[in-house]
């Protein structure tokens, strides 16, 4: 039997019931965002979202924007696109449990680097939830604090231990 390929595109509008059907198999209820949000972002920030998947099924998904280091996006939040942006935020990464251990996770975050180093960006941040640091100091990320009381004020919107991460690209 010889193994489908897997694929990573651009992630467009028809895609969002996929990714709501994979944040649901993903996250627990204070986690999820809804349709509308989600397709917000993506008008937002068309170029910087993606999904994977094989046979033709998206199984996972990557949804960024351009930003600045040291600010971040409150859970259940806006994108706000920098326009002199300086660094690649990671807003949400989810691989669907039936699509576990094809790599789709780490493929993601490679495309979305080589995407922020063709940009000129020199970093990628985001917030690390559900005990997700260790997946994100593999991919080279560390453990940092935003800038000042405001963003650390968005960091607290998300349940848990959430934890902001920096890492350089290039």
């Amino acid at each position: 039997m010889v193994a489908s390929a897997v694929f990573v595109r651009a992630m467009h509008a028809d895609d969002l019931d996929a990714v709501l059907a994979i944040q649901l198999a993903c996250y627990g209820a204070g986690f999820v965002e809804d349709g509308a949000l989600i397709a917000r972002r993506l008008a937002a920030a068309p170029e910087t979202g993606w999904v994977a998947g094989q046979d033709g099924e998206v199984r996972a998904y990557l949804a960024a924007y351009p930003s600045i280091a040291g600010k971040l996006t409150a859970l259940h939040g806006e994108f706000e696109v920098a326009s002199k942006a300086d660094a690649l935020y990671l807003h949400d990464l989810a691989v669907h449990p039936a699509a576990s251990g094809l790599g789709l996770g780490p493929r993601l975050v490679r495309h979305a680097w080589e995407h922020a180093a063709e940009a000129g960006w020199r970093q990628s941040t985001l917030v690390s939830v559900q005990a997700s640091m260790g997946f994100w100091e593999r991919q080279g990320y560390v453990a940092t604090q935003p800038d000042g009381p405001a963003q650390q004020g968005r960091l607290a919107t998300y349940p848990g231990d959430a934890v902001y991460m920096v890492r350089r690209i290039g």
